[in-house]
């Protein structure tokens, strides 16, 4: 059985008590009702094991889904010193929607950026949508993961620390009902994906520290 994510269960308790109400009244046909969505709730908030790649300098992806942007840019507010790459990941309803860390270091700034709910595979997306903004102190350089809200997305759960030591592919918090996640990483990182590529949160390797 597929474990799910702790929060999945402010939706489970209620929905599996719903229906366990409506059966006990001999009302199976309504209970069916809940009994499904409790499902769907399930597949949802489902977090699976993931292995995660060991080596020097392997930079993970933080989230499932479909590789939408790499692109290079000169760094701004949050986006740590210096050039930068960035990776951008859409991630559909039916993707997990647990994240992790991109690589080990420390959360040296955590931020929750209130904003717009812009379909998340359009660019203004990164820049005005609602979002919690973590950046790590890693011993090859910073890094800064977004969790960024969609238009059904209206939920970003962060469940880490300011000053908390992370893994590479620990979970880092979920994005609820489709969304987008950005990755920033210097530019000496060598990225080994591409526009359209599908990727699994804390397996896939998305590029390497030169």
């Amino acid at each position: 059985m597929i474990p799910v994510a702790r929060d999945a269960y402010l939706f489970l308790i209620p929905l599996l008590g719903i229906a366990g109400a409506l059966f006990l009244l001999r009302m199976p046909g309504w209970g069916l009702l809940p009994l499904a969505l409790a499902a769907g709730v399930g597949f949802f908030f489902r977090d699976p094991e993931r292995v995660i790649p060991q080596g020097p300098g392997l930079v993970v992806a933080p989230a499932d889904g479909r590789v939408m942007v790499v692109r290079e840019g000169v760094a701004a507010e949050g986006e740590g010193p210096g050039p930068f790459s960035q990776v951008s990941i859409f991630l559909s309803v039916l993707d997990v929607h647990v994240n992790r860390a991109p690589y080990g270091g420390k959360v040296e700034d955590l931020r929750y950026r209130p904003g717009r709910f812009v379909v998340a595979w359009r660019d203004e997306a990164s820049r005005v949508n609602e979002q919690a903004v973590i950046s790590l102190a890693t011993s090859d350089g910073p890094i800064t993961v977004k969790q960024i809200a969609g238009v059904l997305a209206r939920r970003v759960v962060t469940w880490i620390r300011l000053g908390q030591e992370l893994k590479t592919g620990e979970r880092i918090g979920l994005i609820r009902f489709g969304s987008r996640v950005d990755l920033v990483v210097p530019r000496r990182v060598a990225l080994t994906v591409k526009v359209g590529d599908k990727v699994r949160g804390g397996e896939t390797v998305v590029g390497v520290f030169r």
